[in-house]
């Protein structure tokens, strides 16, 4: 599976639009279980946004459970990344 470009829509929320994009990655393989994830300042400078706009998104993929931070260690992709859940399901 290859992950497309990062192009957000105009109608998307950005933070909304990284979260999915770096969601993408974790499920193409391109960052895998247990891997670290670099700095949010890091992150929000490769996706061109905002830091405030970086941890919002890594808010969802925490939530989504995609992504585990530990205090003092960093954030890591989750060891059993959770499925997104499915319409209708």
């Amino acid at each position: 599976m290859q992950v497309p470009e990062f192009a957000p829509q105009p109608s998307q929320v950005l933070y909304v639009a990284v979260a999915d994009h770096v969601a993408a990655r974790i499920a193409a393989g391109d960052l895998k279980p247990g891997a670290r994830l670099p700095s949010e300042r890091d992150l929000a400078a490769e996706y061109r946004t905002s830091y405030v706009t970086m941890r919002r998104a890594t808010e969802v993929l925490r939530e989504r459970g995609l992504i585990v931070t530990v205090h003092g260690r960093g954030t890591f992709v989750a060891e059993h990344p959770q499925e997104e859940p499915t319409e209708g399901a």
